[in-house]
Parts: C-alpha cells; structure tokens; sequence
C-alpha cells in the first residue's frame, strides 16, 4: 500500500511521548557538542524523512524547511537521495522545537525497530554512530516504558501499511549485527517486553538477557552519567 500523509499522521497521534520525563536528554548531551542536542543540529544528525513526510509537516507548520548541503561532507551523505523518495530538512533548532511536529526520526531517536535474523521486531536498538555523541546511548535505562510502547505501536503500524518500511529496518539490523561482529562487541536491545538483551558477536545474532547493572557498564562516552532504569 502507498503511504500517504494520513498515514504519518496517525503515526505522529500514536508516538507522542518523550524518552523520559526526569531527564532532559538535549541539555546532558549538549555540552558535548558545541552547545546544541547532537539530534537537533544537522553539523551532527540531518534529518532524512520520505517526501510523503515533509509534506505532511509542511501541512502543519513552518518549523522545517529543506535542507542545503553546503559541505563536502554533507553533499557525499545526501548523494543517493537523488531520484528517491526521500529528502533531507532541517527545523529551526532545539529553542524553537514545536513537539506535536517533530519528525518520526526526532521522535525515534538514537533507536530504530530491531530485527532479528528471523525477520521478527523484537524491540530498540540504537544508531550506533552517534555512540560518544548522545547521551542516551550511553544511558539506555532512562527510557521509559510509555514510550517503548509507543515506539512499537506506531512503528508496527507503519509495517502494515508499507513492506519497504520493514525492510528498511531489517537491513540496519544486519548492518549492526555485522559492524559490532566485526569489532567483536556485543550490543545492547530494549526488548518489547522492557527487559534488556545483548546481541552477541559472531554468533547469528543471538540475544541473551542482560542485566541493568551490565548496560551501565558498558556506556561509551558520558563517564559517570549513568542513571537508574524508570519504571514510568
């Protein structure tokens, strides 16, 4: 099925919530780099959203506007959106940020829907270049389960609506499965039952159960930041 506007909408109805309601994500990660949240400045995240998206944002408000790549850097990572259906934005910044407007790549970030080798969305995994950058990454037991929740809701509603969304996110899984194999690291999932997995290296993807006091053990970057699992 085509996705339309209405169908992010109901996405954005869906996943309304914030990672956690003690912390203020932005304001700890910020200081580490120049100032600003690292998702909410495009010299660190430029947002990539289906032009499907942006047209229902620019139906909504005048917070986002399209995205000119004026580096040698950024003009590489935004070649192969040339022909396709996806653009890239830019908001007005974190000061102006309108919530009910946010991207669903602003919602869901650092995660994305992780699959395992069987095609099954088992829960949260986290973009891992952004690793040392956002402090949630190195703080994943702040995430509260209202937006667990909802992160699966509105994501499994999206699958049924669009096959390619899926496999969108079924070949990022693989990528992550190879880069840490590769480094021989073992990563860390929120499962959709809230509990904490690791994926092991070298070992199919397979996912072991992990316990609160070994994710905080394992943060990079942030030292001394890590913080207690909500039970929100």
């Amino acid at each position: 099925m085509s996705v339309k506007p209405k169908h992010y909408a109901e996405m954005f109805d869906r996943f309304q919530a914030p990672i956690s309601k003690v912390y203020d994500c932005g304001s700890k990660c910020a200081p580490y780099n120049g100032g600003q949240p690292v998702c909410c400045t495009t010299d660190y995240a430029i947002p990539i959203v289906e032009k499907t998206e942006w047209k229902l944002l620019k139906s909504r408000t005048d917070m986002w506007k399209p995205y000119k790549a004026v580096t040698a850097d950024a003009k590489r990572e935004l070649a192969d959106l040339k022909g396709s259906d996806c653009c890239a934005i830019e908001c007005k910044g974190a000061a102006h940020c309108e919530r009910d407007n946010r991207s669903m790549a602003c919602r869901s970030f650092p995660f994305y829907p992780y699959f395992n080798p069987e095609g099954e969305f088992v829960g949260l995994a986290c973009y891992w270049g952004f690793e040392g950058q956002c402090w949630v990454i190195s703080n994943i037991t702040i995430v509260e389960k209202k937006f667990v929740k909802q992160f699966i809701d509105s994501h499994e509603y999206m699958f049924k609506e669009d096959d390619d969304w899926r496999g969108t996110y079924i070949d990022q899984s693989v990528s992550h499965r190879r880069v840490y194999s590769r480094r021989g690291e073992k990563f860390a999932v929120i499962g959709r039952d809230f509990k904490y997995y690791w994926v092991l290296p070298k070992s199919g993807g397979k996912m072991v159960p992990a316990t609160k006091a070994q994710i905080l053990k394992l943060r990079k970057g942030f030292p001394g930041e890590g913080m207690e699992l909500s039970e929100a």
